[in-house]
C-alpha cells in the first residue's frame, strides 16, 4: 500500500501546485493522513537520492554500529573492572607473602 500510495503522489505532483497539495488530495483515497503520506514521500526521495538525507540502510547501519559500540563498551568496563580485581588480588597476595 506504502508503495502505491507514493507512487500515486509521483505520478500526479505535477497536477498540483506543490508536493503538499498532492498528498492533501491522495491521502484521504488511501486511507491515511497527509502528514504520514508525506514521511512516506520524502523518505523513498531520500533512498533514491532525490532529496538529501541518510537513508533508511544508512539509518539501519548506523543503529547497529551504535549498538556494537555501546556493547564493546560495557566489556570494556566490565575487563577494566576484572582486571583492576585481579591486580588488586595480586598485591595482596605478594603482601601476605
Amino acid at each position: 500500500m506504502r508503495e502505491r500510495a507514493v507512487r500515486l503522489v509521483q505520478e500526479h505532483r505535477s497536477e498540483y501546485p506543490s508536493l503538499w497539495a498532492a498528498v492533501e488530495s491522495i491521502a484521504p483515497k488511501i486511507g491515511c493522513s497527509a502528514a504520514t503520506l508525506h514521511e512516506w514521500v520524502k523518505r523513498v526521495e531520500i533512498d533514491t537520492g532525490r532529496r538529501p538525507g541518510v537513508t533508511t540502510a544508512e539509518a539501519q547501519r548506523i543503529k547497529e554500529l551504535e549498538r556494537e559500540v555501546k556493547e564493546l563498551r560495557r566489556a570494556n568496563e566490565i575487563l577494566r573492572t576484572a582486571s583492576a580485581f585481579f591486580a588488586q588480588a595480586e598485591l595482596d597476595r605478594k603482601l601476605k607473602s
